[in-house]
């Protein structure tokens, strides 16, 4: 626990002389886009079977931007979490808690020497369904830190792409029950694993079509310590389809691999692979 406040207390300390600056807004550039969607799937007597079902799931992609002269700051926040009820059984369909602050200092054309740092949780714990007595997450269970030095370009508000020779990643699994057994690549009985490596980001944003927005991001890490051949990939692509000023249709997929995280596997053994979800839902979409 003192590890997990030490490195938290340095990133808010960093954060916090980075936001030193006269509070003239006409240097920053912020907004957002927020969604609840639902579903619903209800049976009455039906022949040939079935099960209630109700779900929803709500979104929220923060961003902050500062640009002035040769300095530019950007911070975004993403946040989601949604439930899904089957018969008797209510399970999560989305949680994650999303932070990237990026600070640049302009070097040539459109680069940037740049620090960034990444966060990444979730907010409630999360079982193996349909056993929900077996925890396998929880809040700050995983939680994963990445502190970067290396280089951005930035072309336009569209796209930014990072690389950085100079990374420290930090897993921390605060549970006991979950740290006891090693989960998410931290050894048995220890709350904190470190990594250093290799890292690379883009992210992307446009609207595509009238009335459709489009967000992607892609991270890729590699850990020179270890299995430096095997690259951590998080990738997350958003589709908004709006359909009117509050009504809009969203698809929503996230792909991860992670090289520590041993999943079960088809032949019953335990090993890394590919993690994928889709979320797809119609309902409430506003943007600022």
């Amino acid at each position: 626990m003192r590890k997990i406040i030490i490195s938290l207390t340095l990133v808010a300390i960093s954060i916090s002389l980075m936001a030193k600056e006269p509070a003239d807004t006409s240097y920053w550039k912020s907004g957002g886009m927020g969604t609840l969607t639902f579903a619903q799937v209800s049976f009455y007597q039906w022949a040939s079977g079935g099960e209630n079902s109700y779900s929803a799931n709500a979104f929220l992609n923060l961003f902050a931007n500062y640009k002035k002269g040769n300095v530019s700051w950007d911070n975004s926040l993403g946040l989601g979490y949604g439930l899904l009820k089957q018969g008797t059984l209510t399970k999560k369909s989305d949680d994650r808690i999303d932070l990237s602050s990026q600070f640049g200092m302009k070097a040539s054309g459109k680069w940037n020497y740049s620090a960034m740092m990444g966060f990444k949780t979730q907010f409630y714990k999360g079982y193996n369904y349909p056993d929900d007595s077996s925890k396998i997450s929880d809040f700050f269970s995983p939680a994963y830190l990445t502190l970067s030095l290396g280089m951005g370009c930035k072309p336009n508000d569209k796209f930014n792409i990072f690389i950085s020779p100079l990374t420290g990643k930090m897993t921390f699994v605060v549970d006991d029950s979950l740290s006891s057994v090693g989960a998410f690549g931290v050894d048995p009985g220890t709350k904190f694993r470190a990594e250093f490596g290799g890292y690379a980001k883009i992210t992307y944003k446009q609207e595509i079509l009238k009335n459709v927005d489009l967000m992607a991001k892609f991270d890729l890490f590699s850990n020179y310590l270890k299995k430096p051949g095997n690259i951590d990939v998080n990738a997350e692509v958003l589709m908004i389809m709006k359909i009117n000023e509050f009504l809009a249709a969203t698809i929503n997929v996230l792909v991860i691999y992670d090289d520590d995280v041993n999943l079960l596997q088809s032949d019953k053994t335990k090993g890394p692979g590919l993690q994928a979800k889709e979320v797809f839902g119609v309902g409430l979409s506003y943007k600022f």
